[in-house]
């Protein structure tokens, strides 16, 4: 029976990474894998879906040829659906095959087939038992599928699909009603909808995004509202047929018919492939520590089973954290400091507290914005949507948030994560000097604004 130091159960961001780390720290390590090295980020979530926003985009940039002084030929400019897909396929087999590379010349075994977990120490693989003094669960999680009237037969008739079987739609569909407001509903409308199809998003809260700070949010409506997505709130869906959803909304039912829908209402965490350890739950997922340690001492889950911060970044930084432990360096994970984002047009990115938290939280701020109409980088760019926040404490200038609504806010984002995680003020973000031009001096001049006023603003 093979033994290792290290067995990690799941190949997704969080469990490759760590497999990787653990075997540059000098463990013995093993990955068991029964899908596609990159898991659902690599292969069915935020790369692919980043690809084929990219086509969008450049679409959407095409169509405005004329506002940036290019004049187009009668010819018509069309998207070729099959060939943005195979673009998207061409993507991720690159970086799949990469990460695969990685795992071997780091000298990690690669077991290929469904792990079961039989004890602390076990896991079985194709009837293959094979041990380890520490394991890390990374098992990843799945899309909600609630119990509503007819959404079973919905998705067996190919109406309903979620976000990973929409990723291979045969054609781009003329009309799309998307069920959840969130991340993964708002990135499809705004895929779909720049390529022509009518969208709409029925969101059973009051809002949409609502994690977002309220400025970007509202912000944000407007910019989709100017993109045709209607957007439907308090709506209620209670059934499914094979072409219509019907929803209730202030004591009224209404049935609306698409071309196909999406279901976007949630994922939850994959635990039947470790069940007999019997490990600690809470509200979310598995129950662990900032160490990333279960309640059994050699047991570790990172990423999306832990359901408190489902994305591929958080995953890789638990990984990381879990591995170093057993490798015996006191390393820890803190879940405030970890940026989100919408992928969008333009995109939103955040980190720390929103307005709302700090009001709600009696906690004492002063807040700054800083438009990108008043960046000259952004005017020459064309894209001015969308403004920079800062929240800071009024009295020591620590950064409590930063929320960014541009066309590269996950970029510019970076600049105020590590000012957080390295406890850096505002004034070491106001004082560094910023290349001119670029979209980065619009945080710059929030940075300012927090200590007195912006200079171009």
């Amino acid at each position: 029976m093979e033994r290792y130091d290290v067995l990690v159960l799941g190949g997704g961001p969080g469990g490759y990474v760590a497999a990787i780390k653990g075997a540059q720290l000098g463990l013995k390590v093993a990955l068991i894998e029964k899908e596609a090295i990159g898991g659902v980020c690599l292969n069915d979530g935020c790369i692919p879906t980043k690809t084929l926003l990219k086509s969008a985009k450049v679409y959407k940039t095409i169509q405005h040829a004329k506002d940036y002084g290019i004049t187009l030929d009668q010819q018509s400019v069309v998207p070729n659906w099959s060939e943005i897909l195979s673009r998207k396929a061409k993507v991720v087999q690159r970086l799949t095959s990469g990460v695969k590379g990685l795992l071997k010349k780091n000298g990690v075994a690669l077991y290929e087939g469904y792990g079961e977990v039989i004890d602390a120490h076990t896991i079985n693989v194709n009837s293959q038992p094979i041990q380890a003094k520490n394991l890390i669960l990374a098992t990843g999680a799945s899309p909600i599928i609630p119990p509503i009237l007819g959404l079973k037969e919905a998705i067996e008739s190919n109406y309903v699909y979620h976000s990973k079987t929409l990723l291979n739609y045969k054609s781009i569909p003329k009309s799309l009603i998307i069920v959840g407001g969130g991340v993964i509903g708002i990135e499809f409308a705004t895929l779909f909808s720049s390529f022509g199809t009518q969208v709409t998003i029925l969101e059973r809260l009051d809002n949409i995004l609502m994690p977002i700070d309220d400025d970007i949010r509202t912000a944000y409506l407007k910019i989709l509202k100017r993109d045709n997505i209607e957007i439907i709130t308090n709506a209620n869906v209670t059934a499914f047929s094979k072409n219509s959803v019907t929803y209730e909304r202030l004591q009224q039912a209404i049935t609306l018919k698409s071309e196909i829908a999406l279901l976007s209402v949630g994922m939850k965490p994959n635990i039947d492939a470790f069940q007999s350890l019997q490990l600690t739950m809470n509200q979310y997922g598995v129950d662990v520590n900032a160490q990333m340690r279960t309640n059994l001492p050699n047991v570790y889950a990172i990423g999306d089973m832990t359901g408190q911060m489902m994305l591929a970044h958080a995953a890789s930084a638990e990984g990381i954290v879990a591995i170093e432990n057993i490798a015996g360096k006191k390393s820890s994970f803190r879940f405030d400091t970890v940026p989100s984002a919408v992928y969008g047009f333009p995109e939103i990115a955040w980190i720390g507290i929103t307005e709302r938290e700090a009001i709600q939280k009696n906690i004492a701020y002063k807040t700054s914005q800083f438009p990108l109409l008043a960046n000259g980088r952004s005017l020459a760019e064309g894209e001015t949507d969308g403004f920079v926040k800062i929240l800071t404490h009024p009295q020591n200038g620590e950064i409590l948030g930063a929320h960014i609504i541009a066309s590269n806010a996950t970029d510019l984002l970076s600049e105020t994560v590590l000012a957080m995680t390295s406890e850096a003020t505002i004034a070491d973000i106001a004082n560094a000097i910023h290349l001119h031009p670029s979209v980065g001096e619009a945080v710059m001049e929030a940075a300012i604004g927090t200590l007195l006023k912006p200079i171009h603003y």
